[in-house]
């Protein structure tokens, strides 16, 4: 009874205390994290890359829009900022702009950390006082770094001189070295579990299927950024093989050749890029050559066989009767 009557002014005064007070709720997840956004002076793409020890990240920080802009969200992540963010931008305010509008009407700014970067390269940082060390940001042309709970002070610096000095990778590429520099200087203090990187065209697209150029996520992971730019390098790899079909609907059979030989040497163990390099030789009446690499290819899985009959029948494979029985026939 005694132990009651303790208890009860405790809990009296926790259901007494002002909501106001409560600077994040559950529906904000806790993504303490480290993310870039940035936009491509060449050709003014515009990204945004994290990683962090939480499910699913992307699903929370990062938000883009073509021709618009990039916001990442997070440490006690308010959700809203990435759609409202690119809402304020689109309707011509500037990443700074939208940044103060944001936390004037958020009262948990104290525990946000929030990006933006407009469709102009103006970039707009906040590092709110109440997240948890170390915590801050750098910006820099184009570009700005943060990160929140990290095991040591020197991850944006070491994010941003990698940005900077990879001028000459790809863009998409030169994100991923800022989070992996992020990485090797200590990274989140508790570890890592997921990544993702956004990237999206400078202006629309005919239709918003166009609009973003990379987007790639590791949802949970042992080292989630050695998988996003394994999937980046496959990514790159499905470029080539889409430009080999590109070619092939246009009769450039070497032109098909070369772009599935690019894909090939990208991934050299996957069965697909093997399968319609073969197919173009054939088309180029190269028959013995795509025999060699289709027998290796029939005997892991001979469901390409029986794709490989199906192919005459649709234009996609052009040789004569006696020639795809000797292709069928590969071993």
């Amino acid at each position: 009874m005694k132990r009651l009557a303790f208890l009860f002014p405790l809990v009296l005064t926790l259901l007494t205390r002002p909501a106001a007070a409560q600077v994040y709720t559950a529906s904000d997840p806790l993504a303490h994290t480290y993310s870039i956004v940035a936009r491509d002076p060449q050709t003014g793409d515009l990204a945004v890359a994290v990683q962090s020890h939480w499910f699913s990240v992307g699903t929370s920080v990062s938000w883009a829009e073509a021709g618009v802009g990039a916001v990442a969200t997070q440490s006690f992540t308010n959700k809203s900022f990435g759609p409202r963010g690119l809402a304020l931008l689109k309707s011509g305010k500037s990443a700074q702009q939208a940044l103060d509008e944001l936390l004037r009407t958020d009262e948990g700014r104290d525990v946000r950390q929030v990006a933006i970067i407009d469709n102009q390269g103006r970039v707009a940082t906040h590092t709110g006082s109440k997240c948890i060390d170390m915590a801050g940001h750098q910006q820099g042309a184009q570009f700005s770094v943060q990160a929140n709970m990290m095991l040591t002070n020197t991850v944006p610096a070491a994010m941003a001189k990698a940005y900077e000095q990879n001028t000459k990778l790809p863009f998409a590429e030169r994100v991923v070295a800022a989070l992996e520099a992020a990485q090797a200087a200590g990274g989140d203090i508790r570890g890592r579990q997921s990544a993702a990187l956004l990237v999206v065209r400078a202006t629309p697209g005919a239709g918003v299927w166009e609009d973003r150029a990379i987007d790639l996520r590791v949802d949970d992971a042992a080292e989630p950024l050695k998988e996003l730019a394994r999937l980046l390098r496959l990514h790159r790899a499905y470029e080539h093989m889409n430009a080999g079909d590109l070619a092939v609907e246009k009769n450039d059979v070497p032109g098909a050749i070369r772009e599935y030989e690019a894909a090939e040497k990208l991934f050299p163990q996957n069965l697909e890029m093997k399968y319609w390099h073969a197919i173009s030789l054939a088309n180029k009446q190269q028959v013995p050559q795509a025999i060699k690499l289709l027998g290796p290819i029939f005997r892991q899985d001979a469901n390409w066989r029986t794709l490989t009959q199906r192919l005459p029948k649709v234009g996609l494979l052009t040789v004569s009767a006696t020639e795809l029985k000797q292709i069928l026939a590969a071993k």
